[in-house]
């Protein structure tokens, strides 16, 4: 119950190369009836088969509750190995990683709560666990699209204690080592808190960069528009710069064009003139 899958720790079904790295079309091979899979599975199915064993004969039978025992021990045990399995043999798929965190609640969880049924565990000790497996999972969710938040040694240290107290209750004790199994029992709960406020500074301190970090490049996108929207427009005042010398010359010279040929009219009708009056001139002689 480290909150990080087992299956989902390693990528391909083929076994890594010293000093190598697997390339993508290795990481795609994993297939879903790998060890760690089967491993997991058998978990999941072992949940139901230690209820059953553990309220057999009305709950209370040394012999059938050692025989749960031993259910929960085997179920506890695969999550160590397919864990290991996947981390050394990069074996990952979909099914992993919903599978294993899931497998590892329910084994936790049916124990903790068939314990508060039968009267040997308070119900206040499975609440505080389980609202604290729930609340981590739901707070996982909640800052996974800014970072993942890794398994810390105080929670596999958890997880350790959790296993070894919920498997002495599960064992029909006396004496001395049912007052021990209480005392280990306090222990695991106070890992459980503690590991608890950690994981939920953890996830509003990551959460906190995650949304900084988005503001920043949020920043850095408009920034970047508005100097491309600059650089466009100092083009088009350029271009348009540009441009009006030609067309200043060309509307000159049409005035120009035009001038020419009003004078030439006008010279024109001057020739007409002179000629009309000497034309007159000579009539009168």
């Amino acid at each position: 119950m480290t909150g990080v899958p087992a299956s989902a720790a390693g990528g391909s079904g083929a076994k890594p190369v010293r000093g190598g790295k697997l390339g993508t079309a290795a990481v795609n091979q994993a297939s879903l009836w790998n060890i760690a899979n089967i491993l997991t599975m058998v978990r999941l199915l072992l949940v139901p088969g230690f209820v059953l064993l553990l309220f057999h004969n009305g709950g209370y039978d040394p012999a059938w509750r050692s025989f749960a025992w031993a259910a929960f021990a085997i179920a506890m045990i695969t999550d160590l190995f397919d864990g290991h399995l996947a981390r050394t043999y990069n074996l990952v798929t979909d099914f992993g990683k919903i599978a294993d965190p899931i497998a590892d609640k329910a084994i936790m969880g049916a124990a903790l709560v068939s314990l508060s049924i039968l009267g040997d565990l308070p119900w206040w000790i499975t609440g505080v666990i389980i609202a604290r497996e729930l609340g981590i999972t739901l707070m996982r969710f909640w800052v996974i699209r800014h970072a993942v938040i890794p398994a810390s040694r105080g929670g596999k240290l958890k997880t350790l204690a959790q296993g070894t107290a919920v498997g002495m209750y599960v064992l029909a004790l006396t004496g001395p080592l049912a007052t021990l199994r209480f005392w280990v029992m306090m222990v695991a709960v106070v890992l459980t808190v503690v590991t608890g406020l950690d994981y939920v500074r953890q996830a509003v301190v990551l959460r906190r960069k995650g949304l900084a970090a988005e503001r920043a490049a949020a920043v850095e996108r408009a920034a970047e528009a508005t100097e491309e929207a600059l650089r466009a427009a100092a083009g088009t005042t350029v271009g348009a710069g540009a441009a009006s010398g030609p067309v200043a010359g060309s509307v000159a010279g049409a005035t120009d064009v035009r001038g020419g040929v009003t004078d030439v009219r006008g010279a024109g009708a001057d020739v007409s003139g002179t000629a009309e009056a000497r034309d007159a001139a000579e009539a009168e002689r």
